[in-house]
Order: structure tokens, then sequence, then C-alpha cells
């Protein structure tokens, strides 16, 4: 990959955000993650967590975070596409995906 140049843009993977209602931050979603860091947020009591797919080769981030204003709500932005298929069916996703909140304008 090049170096971008002054004044080029670059190019930006698809993000997809999810608001689900959830006691744990972590959502079973069949893929495997590894956490590779934490912030604090401005306005936000919660911290943000950003996670990498653990599949050799596949770029795919995540971010979770809990809002604010409604402690039971869980934001996970997703960015990038899986290279790979998914590694291990949920119970869990079935019902996780009835109650998401899908935002695609990032």
């Amino acid at each position: 990959m090049g170096k971008i140049k002054k004044g080029e843009k670059k190019v930006r993977k698809p993000r997809y955000a999810f608001q689900t209602r959830s006691q744990v931050d972590i959502l079973d979603d069949g893929y495997r993650w590894r956490k590779y860091g934490q912030k604090a947020v401005k306005n936000n009591k919660f911290p943000r967590s950003y996670y990498r797919c653990t599949h050799q080769g596949c770029n795919v981030k995540k971010q979770v975070q809990r809002l604010t204003k409604d402690e039971g709500v869980v934001v996970t932005t997703y960015e990038g596409m899986h290279s790979h298929p998914i590694e291990r069916s949920t119970d869990n996703f079935e019902h996780i995906l009835n109650q998401m909140q899908i935002y695609t304008s990032y």
C-alpha cells in the first residue's frame, strides 16, 4: 500500500454501527476478537474499547462503548468486511439481530 499524497483522501473501509440493549459489553457475534486498546471518551463515563479480528489476514476492527444517557445500550461499530466465513455459530446472534438498530452513515 502506497503513501497518501498531500491533497488525497484516504479510502475508508465501510463502517456499520449497532445499538443493542445488553448487560454485557462484548456481544457474541461468532467471530474471535483481540482487544488492542481502550480510551476515555469526552462526555462519556464509559471507555471505548478497540478490537481486531484474530483471523490471519482479516483486517476488520470493532469499537465497543456504552451510552452515557442509557447505560443499558451498547454501541458496537464494525469497520471493514471479514475475509473469511464466520468461525462459529451462536444461539445468541439471532436474538441480538432482532434488537439491533443499524446505522451506516459513517
